[in-house]
C-alpha cells in the first residue's frame, strides 16, 4: 500500500511532513522492502531542513525514539540491511545535529533572557543525552568501537560546540551512561579532554564523578582494576595538570579534587597511606604562597581533613601522614580548633591507646589550638561553658597516653608536661590534675616492679619530684583548693611506696597542704572541709616515722582547735581522735596506735566545745554527733571511754531536747538520736544506756 508513502509529501507544512515520513520509514524499514541503511540514512539526512531549535530537537528525538527498536546491532550486513556501524553513525549524526540546534537555543532573543533561555535549554537537556543512552544500549558498541569510533565523535562535538552548559551536561552523560570498562580503557582520552573544556565549565563536578563512579567499581571486586592502571597516579597526574591550566579555579573546587583523590586512595588502595599523603603534599604545595587563599575556604579544608580521620578511625595512621598536620595553618583559628576536638573526640571514643613519647609529641603539636593560646586566636573572652568542655576533652586525653612499659609512660608524661604547662594559668586546672593522677599511678607499677627492677626506688623518687612541681604550677596559679587536695593524694601515693625518699616528699606534700591550709583558706566552710581532709589524709597513712607522724598529730589537734566557729572546732576536734585511736605509723607495724588517754582527751574538749555553743539546737545536734562518736569508740575496744561518761551525755540530750523550737532541724536531731538509742538497745551490753535517769 503506497497512500502512506504519498500522504508524506501532500502534507503542506515540513515539520508534520517529516513526522509522517519518519513514521512510514520505520514501517518500509520494518516491512524489510528497501535497505534499512539508507532509509535511515535518508531520514537523518531529511530532519535537517527544521532548523528551528525546539521543533528540531522533538523531531530528531522522535526519529531516535521511533527507530530504537530497528537499529542494526551486529556486524553482519545480511541482505545490506546494515552493520552496528551504520547504527552508530546515525546515532552520531543525529546527537551532533541535536546538539548544534540545543547550542543555538543560547544565542537567540535578547540578552535579558540570557537566564530563561538557560532554564529552557536545561529543562531539554535530556534530549540531546537520549543520542549517548541509547548508543550504550547497543550490543555491539564493544570496548575496541568505543575507543576507537564512538568517544572520539563525541568528544569533537564536545569541544568544537564551545558552550560551557553543553560541555558539562555531556560529559557528565558519558560517565553515567557507558560501562566502567569503557571508562577504564579510555581514562587518559576522557582526562585529556576535560583540560578543554570553556573556562566556566565545572570541571570538578566531572572529575569527582568519573572518580566516584571507577572507585565504587574497584570498590565492588578488587579484580575489575587490571594491574597496568594505576587508577591513583592517572588521576592524581591530571588533577594537578587541571589545576595548573585553570589558575583561576576557586579553592573550594581544587580542595574538592583533593577529597575526592583522597577517597578514591582511601577505598581502591586502602594500604597506600602514602598516596594520602601525596594529595596531602600537594594542596600544601598549591596553598603554600597563597595562604589568604585557603583561609576562605576553611570549612572546605577541614572537610577534607576529617575524610582520612573517618576511614582510618585511628590516629595512629593520622599522624604517621607527615603533611597532615602543615595544613592546620590554611585553616582559621575557629576551623582549627573545631577539628582539634573533633581529632581528640575520636581518640577517647575509639579508645585509642598512644604508647610512644614522639607519638604524644607529634598529636600534641597537632591539637594545639586545645593546648594552648594561639596567635590568630580572637582577644575576646571564649564561652566559659565551650571552654570548660574543651579543656576537659584534654583532660581525659591524658589517660590516653599511656604505654604498657613503665620507662616510656614517663617519657610520655613529661611530653605533656611540656605542652600542658603553655597552656597558662586558665587551662592547668583542668589538664594537670589528670597528668598528676597519672604519674601516681606510675608510681604503684613501679612498687609492683621492685623485685625486676633495681631503680625502682630512684625512679619513684623521679616522679614524686615530677608530681611535685605541677603541684607548685597549680600553687602559683592559685588554684589553692584544688593544689590541697591534690598535695594529700599525693601523700597517700607516698605512703604506700613505704620507701625513705617516699616518706620525706609525703611530709612534705602534707606540710604544703596545711601551709595552703594556714595561708590561702579563709573561708570557714571550707577551712573545716580542708582540715577533715587532711585529718582523714593522716589517719589512713601507715608508713611515716613516730619522729614525722607525732608534730603532724599535733599540728592537727591545733589547727582544730583554733577554727573561727565552734560548732566547726567541735567536730574537726573529734575528728582528731581518730588520730590516736586507729593512726598508724612505721614503730606500729601497721598496728593502730589506740591511745585511749589521748582520744578521751580530745572527746572531752570536744564536748566542752560544744558546750560553748549559744544555740541550743546546734548544741544538741553536737551532743547527738559526739555521743555517736563516743559508741564507736567503746564499741572498737577504748577502755578510756566508759558507759557511764555516754549515760551522762544521753541524759545531758534528754534534758536540752524539750526545750528545742519546732522546726525541720529539730526534727532531724530527734530522728538522730532515737536512732542511735534504737543501735545502743541492740547492745546487750550496753543495753541499761537506753533507760531513763
Amino acid at each position: 500500500d503506497s497512500r502512506p508513502l504519498r500522504a508524506g509529501p501532500a502534507c503542506c507544512n515540513i515539520v508534520p511532513r517529516l513526522y509522517l515520513l519518519i513514521t512510514v520509514g520505520v514501517v518500509y524499514i520494518r516491512s524489510r522492502e528497501c535497505s534499512r541503511k539508507d532509509i535511515l540514512q535518508d531520514l537523518v539526512e531529511m530532519c535537517r531542513g527544521v532548523q528551528h531549535p525546539l521543533r528540531g530537537l522533538f523531531l530528531r528525538n522522535f526519529l531516535l525514539t521511533s527507530t530504537r527498536d530497528v537499529l542494526p546491532d551486529t556486524d553482519d550486513n545480511v541482505s545490506d540491511s546494515g552493520t552496528i556501524e551504520d547504527s552508530i553513525d546515525f546515532i552520531l549524526l543525529n546527537f551532533s545535529e541535536m546538539n548544534k540546534l540545543w547550542v543555538r537555543m543560547q544565542h537567540q532573543g535578547h540578552s535579558r533572557d540570557r537566564t530563561k533561555r538557560e532554564t529552557e535549554r536545561m529543562e531539554l537537556k535530556i534530549l540531546v543525552g537520549t543520542n549517548l543512552e541509547r548508543l550504550s544500549r547497543l550490543e555491539g558498541v564493544t570496548v575496541t568501537k568505543y575507543q576507537n569510533h564512538v568517544l572520539p565523535a563525541i568528544l569533537k562535538q564536545l569541544i568544537n560546540c564551545k558552550d560551557s552548559i553543553a560541555q558539562e551536561y555531556l560529559m557528565d552523560c558519558i560517565i553515567q551512561v557507558f560501562p566502567d570498562e569503557f571508562h577504564l580503557k579510555t581514562l587518559d582520552t576522557f582526562l585529556d579532554t576535560c583540560c578543554q573544556p570553556q573556562g566556566t565549565v565545572n570541571v570538578r563536578n566531572i572529575i569527582i564523578s568519573i572518580i566516584g563512579r571507577l572507585s565504587n567499581y574497584a570498590q565492588a571486586d578488587p579484580n575489575n582494576i587490571p594491574e597496568d592502571i594505576e587508577l591513583f597516579q592517572i588521576f592524581s597526574g591530571k588533577v594537578t595538570q587541571i589545576i595548573q591550566s585553570r589558575t583561576e579555579m576557586p579553592p573550594e573546587d581544587i580542595l574538592a579534587l583533593q577529597s575526592a583523590l583522597i577517597k578514591l586512595a582511601l577505598n581502591v588502595y586502602p594500604a597506600e597511606t602514602n598516596y594520602v599523603d601525596q594529595v596531602l603534599q600537594n594542596t600544601f604545595s598549591i596553598f603554600n604562597d597563597e595562604k589568604s587563599r585557603a583561609k576562605g575556604c576553611s570549612a572546605e579544608l577541614s572537610r577534607m581533613l576529617r575524610v582520612p580521620i573517618d576511614h582510618y578511625g585511628d590516629i595512629l595512621t593520622i599522624i604517621q601522614l607527615e603533611h597532615f598536620t602543615p595544613l592546620f595553618s590554611f585553616l582559621e583559628y575557629k576551623s582549627r580548633k573545631e577539628l582539634c576536638v573533633y581529632l581528640t573526640e575520636n581518640v577517647i571514643q575509639t579508645d585509642t591507646q598512644i604508647d610512644s613519647h614522639d607519638q604524644v609529641d607529634m598529636f600534641l603539636t597537632m591539637v594545639s589550638c586545645l593546648v594552648a593560646d594561639q596567635p590568630d586566636q580572637s582577644t575576646e573572652p571564649e564561652d566559659p561553658e565551650d571552654f570548660e568542655i574543651e579543656q576537659s576533652l584534654v583532660g581525659r586525653l591524658v589517660h590516653q597516653l599511656t604505654s604498657p612499659i613503665p620507662d616510656q609512660q614517663f617519657l610520655i608524661l613529661n611530653t605533656c608536661k611540656k605542652h600542658l604547662l603553655t597552656g597558662g594559668d586558665k587551662r592547668i586546672q583542668y589538664t594537670l590534675p589528670s597528668l598528676i593522677f597519672r604519674a601516681m599511678q606510675l608510681c604503684r607499677v613501679y612498687h609492683d616492679l621492685a623485685a625486676d627492677d633495681e631503680k625502682w626506688e630512684k625512679k619513684v623518687t623521679k616522679i614524686l619530684q615530677y608530681i611535685n612541681s605541677l603541684l607548685s604550677s597549680l600553687v602559683k596559679a592559685e588554684y589553692w583548693d584544688l593544689a590541697l587536695r591534690l598535695f594529700l593524694q599525693a601523700a597517700l601515693v607516698c605512703d604506700l611506696m613505704g620507701i625513705q625518699s617516699a616518706e620525706t616528699a609525703g611530709y612534705e606534700f602534707v606540710s604544703q597542704a596545711f601551709a595552703i591550709y594556714e595561708e590561702e583558706v579563709s573561708d570557714s566552710k571550707a577551712q573545716l572541709v580542708a582540715i577533715s581532709l587532711i585529718i582523714a589524709t593522716f589517719e589512713r597513712s601507715i608508713n611515716f616515722s613516730e619522729e614525722n607522724h607525732e608534730p603532724l598529730r599535733s599540728q592537727c589537734l591545733r589547727a582544730s582547735s583554733k577554727l573561727l566557729k565552734k560548732p566547726d572546732q567541735c567536730r574537726a576536734v573529734s575528728l582528731c581522735a581518730h588520730l590516736y585511736w586507729s593512726g598508724k605509723n612505721r614503730e606500729m607495724a601497721g598496728k593502730p596506735m589506740e591511745e585511749g588517754k589521748k582520744v578521751l582527751d580530745c572527746m572531752k574538749k570536744a564536748v566542752r566545745i560544744s558546750n560553748q555553743c549559744m544555740e541550743p539546737s546546734v548544741q544538741v545536734q553536737l551532743f547527738v554527733e559526739l555521743l555517736n562518736k563516743y559508741i564507736y569508740f567503746l564499741d572498737n575496744g577504748c577502755n578510756d571511754v566508759s558507759e557511764v561518761m555516754i549515760a551522762q551525755l544521753i541524759g545531758k540530750i534528754r534534758e536540752d531536747m524539750p526545750g528545742l523550737e519546732a522546726s525541720e532541724a529539730t526534727s532531724q536531731i530527734t530522728s538522730h538520736f532515737k536512732t542511735t538509742l534504737e543501735y545502743i538497745t541492740a547492745q546487750h551490753s550496753m543495753s541499761s544506756l537506753t533507760r531513763e535517769g
